[in-house]
């Protein structure tokens, strides 16, 4: 298996990865209301033939698996693979496939698919441009790149960040550079990206997802400081100041827990091109 985003691939194959699968149910809730619009553009037909990039457990991979003749999710977790392949089997999917692998220099059948769609796992390449190439070399002349992103907005995760920052530090968005979620929410820097790996008819499609953070407020609490990436920036931070952060970010929660759980408002984009090679 080549690999290049090798970081990545070890968050993924490590806590990370680990802490998803084990929680695949919370986070599927989570991201939820983010699939609607997504499908939506898409457009899947039952002739189609689907690639799903960073599947993780496997949600949209099934769900594209009712609607198309076979759908591909490739990803780079092996533990999260594990839970899409029992998940999809579980559910009686025979036309599902899943492969471990990294989708910017992963071999993938040349201009095979109708579709490529993503719920948040384009955000990682550490070259997007030769990334969305690679997908895009595997579509059909024609076929349709349909992702989802985060957007820049008022978002619930704020409430969060500031609480906790009040307490233990935290990395500045502003000088964070890695491959993610941060530096991929720019409108314009998505149809730079996407126009240099040779897509066209790029449309992004302003969303406000309902994002479900936990059952209550304790069940949110967990969810969050078990993340990896929070638990990388609070090893070196001492278990008092850990305790606050928590008693914060549980109080900053708790006027947005209802009978429906811990919810508020993420912006995002639902973002489709137009392969023409």
């Amino acid at each position: 298996m080549e690999i290049v985003n090798e970081h990545q691939a070890e968050a993924w194959n490590g806590y990370e990865g680990q802490h998803w699968a084990d929680n695949r149910d919370r986070y599927d809730r989570m991201l939820d209301d983010s699939t609607g619009l997504l499908f939506e553009v898409a457009a899947i037909e039952r002739s189609h033939r689907v690639l799903d990039i960073g599947c993780g457990t496997g949600k949209t991979t099934r769900t594209a698996a009712r609607r198309a003749s076979h759908v591909l999710g490739v990803d780079l977790s092996a533990p999260m693979l594990e839970r899409a392949r029992a998940a999809a089997a579980g559910e009686g999917l025979e036309n599902v496939t899943f492969e471990q692998g990294d989708a910017q220099v992963h071999a993938l059948p040349a201009a095979h698919f109708d579709v490529a769609l993503s719920r948040g796992g384009i955000m990682y390449f550490a070259d997007p441009v030769a990334a969305f190439g690679n997908i895009g070399g595997a579509l059909k002349p024609g076929g349709r790149l349909v992702f989802g992103c985060g957007r820049d907005g008022e978002n619930v995760l704020d409430v969060v960040w500031a609480a906790m920052g009040a307490h233990v530090p935290l990395p500045d968005p502003a000088e964070d550079t890695a491959p993610g979620p941060v530096n991929f929410t720019d409108g314009d820097r998505i149809r730079e990206v996407l126009v240099g790996a040779g897509f066209h008819d790029v449309v992004l499609r302003e969303t406000a997802s309902d994002y479900v953070l936990g059952s209550d407020v304790d069940d949110a609490v967990d969810l969050i400081f078990g993340m990896g990436p929070i638990r990388f920036w609070l090893r070196d931070v001492d278990d008092g100041a850990v305790g606050k952060a928590r008693e914060a970010v549980a109080a900053a929660l708790r006027p947005l827990a209802g009978p429906g759980g811990v919810r508020g408002s993420v912006p995002g984009w639902v973002v489709s091109a137009v392969w023409r090679p």
